[in-house]
């Protein structure tokens, strides 16, 4: 079992961006929305790491850095906050609290994937995840999942991070139909509530970005069934 590492969060972006970074080094992650959550999660689900959101605006993180260090069962997890410009002044309060690590962002996710590693016990992928998930391919279109690089025409493309795994969802089921509710579930974080016209604004956003560097229609609506990639051979 990969190792799990907790991201405590209210930003699904945030999640996203640091949950594909950590997957493609081996972890799992999952999200904790608040307080309760991550002291719930890190007992429950036997999280070797925490990482903590630190934004300008709240001082929540030195709160949940202190109640995990108190709680005896989870003494020792090893808790990194990644603070946010502006954040800064947060840094000492972090350290009162125990923090194990911080980081100002923007960061080398190198920098923070190699401490995990030496806190935690080896992460690697999965032999079949090296093979298959690093590189997809269908028509005019290339992701590389390790390196976050999307291609289509022999154009590079540049993906948020919800467009991105929209794609990724897409391409290693090609020609498969997706509901919009479908489409959330693979995509958005469990406890992250989207209705059914965000998927249609980010598939609008991903659309748009793909067809500015290719002639065909690339993603498919189909009436009140959902999306699909279209049939590069049609």
């Amino acid at each position: 079992m990969n190792p799990l590492v907790l991201i405590c969060s209210q930003d699904a972006e945030f999640y996203l961006i640091y949950s594909h970074i950590l997957r493609m080094d081996g972890f799992a992650s999952e999200l904790a929305s608040g307080l309760e959550d991550a002291l719930a999660m890190a007992g429950e689900r036997r999280a070797q790491a925490v990482v903590l959101d630190c934004q300008p605006a709240g001082a929540a993180a030195s709160t949940i850095c202190t109640e995990l260090k108190r709680d005896l069962q989870i003494g020792d997890l090893p808790v990194i906050a990644l603070i946010a410009p502006g954040a800064g002044s947060q840094q000492l309060d972090l350290l009162k609290a125990g923090i194990d690590e911080s980081f100002l962002r923007p960061i080398a996710p190198a920098k923070l994937l190699d401490y995990l590693r030496a806190k935690t016990v080896s992460a690697r992928p999965e032999p079949h995840e090296i093979e298959n998930g690093r590189s997809l391919c269908y028509g005019d279109v290339e992701m590389r999942v390790d390196t976050f690089r999307v291609r289509c025409d022999g154009q590079e493309m540049h993906l948020g991070p919800i467009e991105f795994n929209l794609l990724r969802h897409l391409l290693e089921h090609p020609g498969k139909v997706f509901s919009r509710g479908e489409l959330i579930g693979a995509v958005w974080p469990d406890n992250i509530h989207v209705g059914e016209r965000t998927v249609d604004v980010h598939i609008s956003r991903l659309r748009r970005t793909l067809e500015t560097s290719s002639p065909r229609r690339i993603i498919r609506t189909i009436r009140s069934a959902g999306y699909s990639l279209e049939d590069p051979g049609g």
